[in-house]
């Protein structure tokens, strides 16, 4: 069975950095797409990034601008989003997906989702 589980959220201040972690197990994932979501309360889940199997291309959502990296190690089945120049609004929890279709922006392009990380912002 497919298990996401999502670390390295937190409470931090505005304009710091943090790197979220989702270790994939269950299977070999070197073939998927993977990818990042955020969600306040109240409001839809949101597209952050996604990247491709092998790594070599990446996508991201409107919002982004530069200040989220999305990579991957396939060798620990682990996608990371690094997040700099973190906001008072980037407060969400992120969610870390891997895609059965795409396209990726889409909930419904998803095939599974982790359990989330709370990331909070402090101004």
């Amino acid at each position: 069975q497919v298990r996401l589980v999502e670390s390295g959220g937190g409470l931090v201040q505005a304009g710091g950095s943090l790197r979220l972690s989702c270790v994939a197990s269950g299977r070999a994932f070197n073939s998927d797409d993977m990818g990042w979501f955020r969600q306040n309360p109240g409001k839809e889940r949101e597209f952050v990034a996604a990247i491709s199997g092998g790594g070599r291309s990446t996508y991201n959502g409107n919002f982004v601008l530069g200040r989220f990296t999305i990579s991957r190690d396939n060798a620990k089945n682990t996608v990371y989003l690094q997040i700099d120049s973190l906001k008072p609004e980037d407060t969400a929890v992120y969610y870390c997906a891997i895609y059965r279709t795409r396209p990726y922006r889409y909930e419904r392009s998803v095939g599974s989702w982790g359990q989330g990380t709370q990331v909070t912002v402090s101004s």
